[in-house]
């Protein structure tokens, strides 16, 4: 059995007997914490998330890594569903939609296996006509076992775009990010744009170079991408061919797996992804054990010196009052983590708001500097869409900076409430989804083409006064109205009328670009500001309810251990050796359950889990 198996086989084991130790001794509280311990331990759900656009050979690389096909892959099929591969010992899939029915819960069903493409495709499922949120096979693969769940998510046509944002979104509950783009061309700026964007919200991200087996000059690509990446921290990348890889499985051929590429990547899966989360789960493990045996063997402790040191009682109740004394204002809204917490917010809030209004008014400006160069009317749809696609990534920019400033304000509260060895709970801030649907489009714009018969009547409406102005002038010499000399005035005042007509048609077209611009950008300040104090007071309750809660767990173990000694002092009945003799043996069986808590699994710094693994309930 691996090491790594075996020390978390015996945390359960020593989880499970101090939680019937705590619920003896009437600690729900500490009690449901160990529960909540063992569920995460058990259950780790460690999630990869597996990006790229559109046929770039996301689908193949998970089926190759799982050597089965998991996800639907043909010429004509695109992944329109985040599609989830996880262990089970018996293969299936299942989808979970969303009724029709206003107000109606998400239902989650089996399908058949062979079936899945029709639900999480485009070809059978256009555009998610079916309302399928998302899907999940499981398959009994030894990969999966230890929690790994690579996700498969829909290609985004251009990581500019504003569907690639939404992807981006979801990095935040991933522990590992894999980047994939074939072999045909180097990256191009929007995909490192994405690996930077990737790397500020995802603990571990990779790149994997695909398809190399149709693209003789891969070497000659892979050079130039590493060449892009440099300066952008340590990302790794993968060269690797999945049809390689599922021949080499079908013919059992390990040097045709090796020339695939993939070892290196399943080794970086299993080392860098499927390792480090272990140890993050277990020393999180560790850290929720320690403390509820100190806090149980408070109050033990406590009322056995009462009972054995009589005389020494007055100073230790003298102690534990003075220690409940400042329990009381450690959970009260004066301690420092709870005032560094409600400053830091409102800090925050204030900085990210400007942020958003800057990043904002200087897409405006681009805009009307963009208007006020030619004619808006006939390139409108595409002013909208560069639009579009501006302010997007304004805001996820701004949401990103948002989402690193709130977790580095959750470490600075963590370390003032218990030196950094405390869970921070995440909040997934840097979430965009769903923030600019109340914004309403951008609106139309007159394009500005005028039909043959428009031009012509403007034209004789301005040549009017020069025919006339002109054939009256020579009628004094005895002229006729309408002579050359007047139709030459009447074209040359009409061509003039024409062309002022046209720039004061232009100038009311730029204008009133400019104001649907404003009127546009407006409306997205005012939603994602909004958007942004809700998530940041988010962050604050949660922060807030989880350290709150630990410091009631504290202050009622100092409450019992200063009762107990209190009621121990006055206890001079026949019983009190039987007491002594139970709480003695009450004490060694927590000096027991410490001592088999593995220490070797706490040695060394590590960052806060929640940090790790993205926000709460992901």
């Amino acid at each position: 059995m691996p090491q790594h198996v075996e020390e978390e086989r015996e945390i359960v084991e020593v989880i499970h007997d101090v939680g019937d130790l705590a619920a003896s001794a009437g600690r729900t509280d500490l009690a449901s914490r160990l529960t909540q311990t063992t569920a995460r331990l058990q259950d780790p759900a460690i999630r990869v998330i597996v990006v790229g656009e559109f046929k770039q050979g996301k689908s193949k690389l998970i089926n190759a890594l799982v050597n089965a096909p998991a996800c639907p892959v043909d010429d004509d099929v695109a992944t329109s569903v985040p599609t989830t591969v996880g262990y089970a010992e018996q293969a299936s899939a299942w989808v979970t939609e969303q009724p029709h029915a206003p107000g109606a819960e998400p239902q989650r069903r089996e399908v058949p296996l062979a079936d899945l493409a029709d639900y999480v495709a485009e070809r059978g499922n256009p555009r998610n006509e079916r309302g399928i949120l998302s899907a999940e096979v499981l398959l009994p693969r030894e990969i999966l076992r230890g929690g790994l769940k690579l996700v498969d998510s829909p290609g985004v046509g251009g990581l500019e775009s504003s569907n690639s944002l939404a992807t981006l979104a979801a990095l935040t509950s991933a522990h590992a990010v894999l980047l994939v783009s074939d072999a045909s061309q180097e990256y191009t700026e929007p995909e490192v744009q994405f690996l930077r964007h990737a790397m500020r919200i995802s603990p571990n991200v990779a790149a994997v170079l695909a398809k190399i087996d149709l693209y003789p000059d891969w070497r000659r690509i892979e050079e130039i991408d590493r060449d892009h990446l440099d300066g952008s921290g340590d990302v790794p990348i993968f060269s690797v061919s999945s049809d390689l890889r599922l021949l080499a499985a079908e013919m059992q051929d390990r040097a045709l797996n090796d020339e695939s590429g993939f070892p290196a990547l399943v080794a970086h899966l299993r080392r860098e992804v499927l390792g480090h989360a272990e140890v993050i789960h277990r020393r999180s493990a560790v850290h929720d054990l320690t403390s509820v045996v100190d806090q149980l063997g408070m109050s033990l402790r406590a009322e056995l010196s009462a009972l054995l040191n009589p005389m020494d009682t007055p100073r230790m109740i003298a102690e534990l009052e003075e220690a409940k004394s400042r329990a009381d204002e450690f959970r009260g809204r004066s301690a420092r983590w709870q005032v560094t917490l409600t400053d830091g917010i409102a800090d925050l809030v204030a900085d990210m708001e400007h942020d958003v209004r800057d990043r904002l008014r200087k897409v405006q400006r681009e805009a009307e500097r963009a208007i006020e160069e030619g004619d808006p009317g006939p390139i409108w749809d595409q002013i909208r869409e560069w639009l579009d696609q501006r302010v997007t990534a304004a805001v996820t920019e701004t949401f990103v900076w948002t989402d690193e400033r709130s977790r580095w304000l959750s470490e600075e509260v963590a370390e003032l409430f218990s030196q950094g060895e405390s869970e921070i709970p995440a909040v997934d801030v840097s979430d965009i989804r769903g923030v600019l649907e109340p914004v309403e489009e951008l609106g139309g714009l007159d394009a500005g083409q005028l039909s043959a018969g428009e031009k012509i009547y403007i034209g004789v409406r301005g040549s009017y006064g020069g025919v006339l102005m002109v054939g009256l002038a020579t009628g004094l010499i005895g002229m006729a109205l309408i002579n050359p000399l007047s139709l030459i005035a009447g074209v040359l005042v009409g061509r003039r009328a024409y062309r002022e007509d046209m720039g004061n048609r232009l100038s009311r077209r730029q204008q009133e670009a400019k104001v649907i611009v404003r009127r546009h950008i407006d409306e997205v300040t005012f939603q994602v500001g909004k958007q942004l104090r809700d998530r940041l007071r988010l962050v604050q309750r949660t922060a807030r309810d989880h350290f709150g809660s630990m410091a009631e767990e504290l202050h009622r173990s100092l409450s019992d251990a200063l009762l107990t000694a209190k009621q121990a002092a006055t206890d001079f009945t026949a019983s009190r050796d039987e007491r002594v003799a139970v709480l003695q043996q009450r004490v060694q069986e927590l000096e027991r359950l410490r001592a088999s808590i593995p220490q070797n699994v706490i040695d060394g710094p590590v960052a806060p889990l929640a940090l790790q693994q993205g926000p709460v309930g992901s």
